[in-house]
């Protein structure tokens, strides 16, 4: 996990990290928003990206 950088020790974080974290907090707001509007159920949507930030997670600890 030496690639995992604590945001309290990063801070103030750079214009290129605000500018990603924005990009994707955009990302995943729309494909939610796509998500709804397809009619997927509210349930489903939380469960995928609950198992994505669970093996993003797993991903980064056994790296």
């Amino acid at each position: 996990m030496s690639n995992v950088t604590r945001l309290r020790h990063a801070l103030p974080l750079g214009q290129d990290i605000n500018a990603a974290v924005v990009t994707l907090d955009k990302a995943i707001a729309d494909a939610v928003d796509a998500a709804k509007e397809a009619g997927l159920p509210q349930g489903l949507i939380v469960g995928l990206l609950h198992g994505h930030a669970r093996a993003q997670t797993h991903h980064m600890v056994t790296q």
